[in-house]
């Protein structure tokens, strides 16, 4: 499962308790889920983060200037430091018959095997651009771009939080301010927050280099490793087409159900495709909502 999703499914009533857990992939959601699912019982049987120590020691560094960070990763480690944590690991697959009964793990020297009941996989958080694009706004390296008071290139369209940059709720609450106040024809007041916006988009853009993915994950892959799970689309049936466009004329992928919001970031990383298509509606309207009468 992915690792937000289980931590979702944890909150949802999905009871964790006794089971042997593994998290991997990349990013500080997994030292968070880990702790949640700990703190209900849970058995965390590792944490393996692909980034390697050396990236991992210079963010690390960087959270002296962000002492509610720090306190929220020590509480983290807190509740997980009885469970191993590597650096510099990734997951190569998981086996079992009918359910996840062992995962096999590669730090690029050696590969092993642990044991576990569930797997949680996630590498780091992507925004979703889908509205912006839609209304035209330019994006630059995955985030719309946008000057010091939010604006994005189109004219009286603002935006804030992760469309932005990866940075927490922080940072979110902070643009948040400083799009309303300029809005609300408060521009003094809203350049006023400015500076501290800067040193919280410093803590995201270094937040996004001590994550960044790892080039060997992109070899994992192998020719019957389903990458659209809405349209069964394999890895060897992509392996032909040379762009987005082609694979969804040609395989459906990104046609399914999650209209590519699973498999669009997959094949961007795998591929290093584009997906820039983007059409209305943006989440499909529920028919109960459609029947209401006014």
């Amino acid at each position: 499962m992915g690792a937000g999703g289980l931590q979702a499914l944890v909150k949802g009533g999905l009871d964790p308790r006794g089971k042997r857990i593994v998290l991997a992939g990349s990013g500080p959601l997994l030292l968070a889920v880990a702790a949640g699912l700990a703190s209900v019982g849970a058995v965390v049987a590792g944490i393996y983060e692909q980034a390697p120590i050396s990236k991992l020691a210079g963010f690390a560094l960087t959270l002296l200037a962000h002492p509610a960070k720090l306190v929220e990763g020590g509480r983290y480690w807190l509740k997980t430091m009885h469970a191993p944590y590597r650096t510099g690991t990734w997951i190569v697959h998981a086996e079992g018959r009918g359910r996840v009964e062992r995962v096999t793990l590669r730090d690029g020297r050696k590969t092993w095997g642990v044991e576990c009941d569930w797997l949680g996989c996630g590498f780091h958080i992507v925004p979703n651009l889908e509205l912006p694009r839609l209304l035209g706004c330019r994006t630059v390296a995955g985030y719309v771009e946008v000057d010091r008071l939010q604006n994005t290139s189109v004219a009286r369209v603002a935006c804030v939080g992760e469309l932005t940059g990866i940075g927490g709720l922080e940072k979110a609450l902070v643009e948040g301010q400083i799009a309303g106040l300029s809005a609300a024809g408060r521009e003094r007041d809203a350049l006023r927050l400015v500076p501290q916006r800067q040193r919280l988009q410093q803590f995201a853009h270094r937040l996004d280099r001590a994550f960044a993915l790892r080039s060997e994950l992109r070899t994992l892959a192998q020719a019957n490793t389903v990458v659209c799970r809405c349209e069964d689309v394999t890895h060897s049936a992509l392996q032909g087409c040379a762009s987005w466009r082609q694979a969804k004329l040609h395989t459906r992928c990104g046609m399914g159900a999650c209209q590519g919001r699973v498999c669009g970031s997959a094949t961007e990383f795998l591929f290093d495709w584009e997906n820039q298509n983007t059409r209305p509606p943006i989440f499909p309207a529920a028919v109960s909502t459609l029947a209401i009468k006014p």
